[in-house]
This record gives structure tokens, C-alpha cells and sequence, in this order.
């Protein structure tokens, strides 16, 4: 005979748990997520899955139009450029440079914007307003001018994109993390744990940041959006990416010369631009919505 429980026990989901629930349940964001993850091993695999390498050229196929061109054909996908290069190819060994490069800045500018913007946020008095009205001048600079000032100094390339594009978002992170801990360290229950005995890194490790991670998420999302069109907007302006890298925001540029009579050669680079963006911008909305309730 089955054993009959008599007391009624209620299935509780933990926040992590009501949050993917609700997260799952936008369709949008959702979609944006599966987008993003195919971005992600697009960076990684691109260059291993892509059928020819970035600067392959073939004579013989020179602005071929997309395979579904009645003059397209399926060797090339996606057309070719003006010197014969497989767009679709470009593209993927491209991915690791746009999308993957920004998601390395963003990893390095929330490391630091994180260390910054925690120690000040626990800061109080003259230090803390200082630091404050400083990060806001620096926010009054748009990140790309402040990418393209960085880029000047330092030269085009690659490599220096890097750290424009970080110096230009690690204020973000900064100010974004700095006002969360400042004001969540004005709140009563951060008061009642000092008076319990916590000493200033449990306060702040233990009390403050489960309720600052939404900020952190969301700015996070936020930055890798920035990076992206940053980084093609360094690369389409011939500061960032030199040809011929397969960069997207390079790809755009080199194709400009063609764009009347070969639109895709822009056209479909701005695509896989737009793409990233849109899906990170969904995932970043979606986080948003699921995190609101949990806060409040």
C-alpha cells in the first residue's frame, strides 16, 4: 500500500530557478539567447567550419551575387567581393574578431570596472563624490569619440582597438557598480549586519552584492552591445581592422566601393552586425524583465 503523506508540502523555486522561468518565457528573449549562442560558436569554430580561408581569391568569381541570384551559384553562399573572396567564409573567420573580441573587452573592462567600482562604492564622504563627479565627466563622452581619441594616440590595429574600446567602456562598468553599492550601502539591512559583528567584506561580499548582480547583468549585456558596434565603427572608419581582415566593420567598408552595382558585399556584413546586436539587446531586455520581480 502507498505510503499517504498527510501534510501538504508547497514546491518553492529558488530566485535562480524563478528567474530562467521567467526569462524562458519571453519569446524574444529566448530567441535572442539561441541567436547569441550560435554567435558564440560561430567565434570559436568559425575559422575551422568556414570552407575557404579569409583571403582566398578566385579570379573567375568576382561579385558572384548570393546562391539564391539566379546568376549565384552554391559554391559561394553568399556571393564574393571584388576580389573574389567568399563572403561567407569572411564572415565566419571574421566572427572571432567582432563578436568574440568584444566579449573579451567586456570581460576585462567589468573586471576592473568591477575592483574600481566596488572599493569606491564602500567608500564614503569626500573620496566617493570625487570619484563620482569624475566618472560623470568621463560618461559625458560617447564611448565610440572616446575609442576614436584612444585609437589616435595609439595608432589603427587590432590590438589597439582592444584597449580603446576597454578604456572607453570601463567607466560604465565603474559608475554602473560604483551607484549600486553606494546606494545599497544607505539601506537598514546593511546597518543590521554591522551591528551583528560583520566586518566591511561581509558586508559587502555577503549583504551588498546579491542585490547589486542585476546591475551587473544588465550592464554587462549593455557593454557587449557597445563593444560590438564599436568595434565595427573603429573598423568601417579604417582606425580599427586594416584590410584585408575579414572584420565585419571592415568588410562593410571595403564593400562601399561596390555598393551600387554589388550591394551584398555591405549589405550582409551589416546584417551579421545587426544580428549580434539585436539578439544581445533581446537577451539584455529579457534579463531585465526576469530580474525586476526578484528584486522587488
Amino acid at each position: 500500500m502507498p505510503q499517504v503523506n498527510i501534510y501538504q508540502e508547497d514546491d518553492i523555486p529558488s530566485p535562480m530557478h524563478r528567474i530562467w522561468h521567467a526569462f524562458a518565457n519571453n519569446p524574444f528573449a529566448f530567441a535572442g539567447l539561441w541567436v547569441v549562442c550560435a554567435f558564440v560558436l560561430l567565434a570559436i569554430f568559425g575559422p575551422f567550419i568556414a570552407p575557404y580561408s579569409a583571403e582566398a581569391q578566385d579570379p573567375n568569381a568576382l561579385l558572384l551575387p548570393p546562391s539564391w541570384d539566379p546568376a549565384g551559384t552554391v559554391d559561394h553562399f553568399l556571393g564574393t567581393d571584388d576580389l573574389g573572396r567568399d563572403i561567407f567564409s569572411r564572415l565566419l573567420h571574421g566572427a572571432h574578431l567582432t563578436f568574440g573580441m568584444a566579449l573579451g573587452i567586456v570581460a576585462a573592462s567589468l573586471l576592473v570596472g568591477f575592483v574600481i567600482g566596488a572599493i569606491s562604492g564602500m567608500m564614503k564622504g569626500l573620496k566617493s563624490s570625487i570619484l563620482s563627479h569624475l566618472l560623470d565627466a568621463l560618461l559625458s563622452i560617447p564611448s565610440l569619440l572616446m575609442a576614436i581619441l584612444v585609437v589616435a594616440v595609439m595608432g589603427p590595429g587590432l590590438s589597439n582597438v582592444f584597449w580603446a574600446v576597454g578604456i572607453a567602456l570601463t567607466p560604465q562598468f565603474i559608475r554602473a557598480i560604483h551607484q549600486a553599492v553606494h546606494e545599497e550601502l544607505q539601506k537598514e539591512y546593511v546597518t543590521a549586519a554591522r551591528l551583528d559583528g560583520a566586518n566591511p567584506l561581509q558586508v559587502f561580499w555577503y549583504v551588498i552584492m546579491p542585490n547589486v548582480w542585476d546591475i551587473v547583468i544588465i550592464q554587462t549585456t549593455l557593454g557587449i552591445s557597445a563593444a560590438i558596434l564599436d568595434i565595427a565603427a573603429l573598423g568601417f572608419l579604417n582606425l580599427g581592422a586594416q584590410a584585408p581582415s575579414p572584420e565585419w566593420g571592415a568588410m562593410v567598408s571595403q564593400g562601399m566601393d561596390n555598393l551600387l552595382t554589388a550591394p551584398w558585399t555591405v549589405t550582409i556584413p551589416g546584417v551579421a552586425i545587426l544580428c549580434s546586436v539585436l539578439a544581445i539587446n533581446l537577451v539584455g531586455d529579457g534579463l531585465r524583465s526576469a530580474l525586476s520581480p526578484i528584486k522587488h
